[in-house]
């Protein structure tokens, strides 16, 4: 069991407007790469709904089976959210979010700080060598007045 000290934001690497399910996200995690659990606590659908893909609780502290697989050696102490999409037509890295993903993010972005005021918030590509999320989380954290303090400029 750690201290949660991560958020970190990921997309689906789909393209834009391609709805995918927790059921793809399983599949993908699951079958495709033999994990033991998908790599997301919660998605973010293109409508801007959150579903929950993998239990967790508000108590600041990771615990075993809270853990998934979102960032590599970042596991034991990250919580982790992707949207849907995140690639153009030709899968190129692009931000795709739509308006109601955005303010959906903006929400859960603001709620997860509500409950680990000390947590930092960081893109995948801050800890890995991936475009993922295919935006600048730090930037765009500022544009929404996120407290400096929460933000995960380096890692």
């Amino acid at each position: 069991m750690k201290k949660l000290q991560y958020l970190i934001i990921h997309c689906t690497a789909t393209p834009e407007n391609r709805k995918v399910s927790s059921n793809d996200i399983r599949n993908w995690h699951l079958k495709g790469r033999g994990w033991k659990r998908v790599g997301y606590s919660d998605m973010i659908h293109l409508d801007g709904k959150i579903e929950n893909l993998h239990p967790w609780d508000s108590d600041g502290i990771k615990e075993g089976w809270e853990i998934t697989n979102g960032a590599k050696g970042y596991n034991s102490i990250s919580h982790h959210v992707v949207y849907v999409g995140g690639c153009d037509s030709k899968m190129k890295p692009k931000d795709t979010r739509t308006p109601e993903q955005k303010l959906s993010l903006q929400q859960y972005v603001e709620d997860i700080i509500a409950l680990f005021p000390d947590i930092k918030v960081i893109g995948h590509n801050q800890v890995a060598n991936k475009a993922c999320p295919s935006f600048n989380v730090p930037k765009w954290l500022e544009s929404i007045c996120i407290n400096e303090k929460n933000i995960g400029y380096e890692i």
